[in-house]
């Protein structure tokens, strides 16, 4: 199986790792191939768009869903790393409310997929990290809605060291008792 996928403490969110084949030249890996990622991960997913973010150390971006054009999203980092945390916006299942997060980094090649209904976001933990992913719908930024980074009701535990850097959109996310959430 060219991917190693293993379930989170949300069982809808999947971390991936792909087999690298490696030499005395560098290495070689697919980083998505839909044949497989369906094998191995039973979902048929169409991604629309890629998207390439660069982040200096310490910035902080989410945490980011749309409530209609709802995104899944396939996570990896390709210089540094993050790390990467996604909530359950899904009011119907049990997992609602409750966070998962990861370490994604150039050196373990991890993905994160996220399904739609969930809110997205990471740190930069790397003086420098660029994070590549695939998602399922497109950007309207009139559905984009920003839940707060630090609701103290989610206790995310971001392994910060010190204040993030944070977008103002981030600065003003709505808290979770506040938020549109999904039924």
């Amino acid at each position: 199986m060219p991917y190693t996928v293993t379930p989170t403490a949300i069982p809808d969110v999947l971390l991936l790792e792909p087999k690298v084949f490696s030499d005395d030249r560098g290495y070689f890996f697919e980083s998505f191939n839909a044949r497989d990622f369906r094998a191995a991960t039973g979902l048929e997913i169409d991604f629309v768009q890629d998207n390439h973010s660069l982040s200096e150390k310490g910035v902080l971006r989410g945490l980011h869903y749309q409530i209609r054009h709802p995104q899944g999203k396939l996570m990896r980092v390709v210089q540094g790393s993050v790390f990467d945390v996604a909530v359950d916006l899904r009011k119907s299942l049990p997992t609602f409310g409750r966070w998962v997060g990861a370490l994604l980094s150039a050196d373990n090649r991890r993905q994160m997929w996220i399904p739609p209904g969930f809110a997205h976001g990471f740190l930069a933990l790397s003086d420098t990290a660029e994070v590549l992913y695939k998602i399922t719908d497109f950007w309207y930024p009139e559905h984009e809605r920003t839940l707060l980074w630090n609701d103290p009701s989610l206790a995310i535990e971001w392994p910060l060291d010190g204040a993030p850097r944070l977008a103002p959109k981030d600065v003003d996310g709505k808290l979770f008792g506040e938020v549109e959430v999904f039924e």
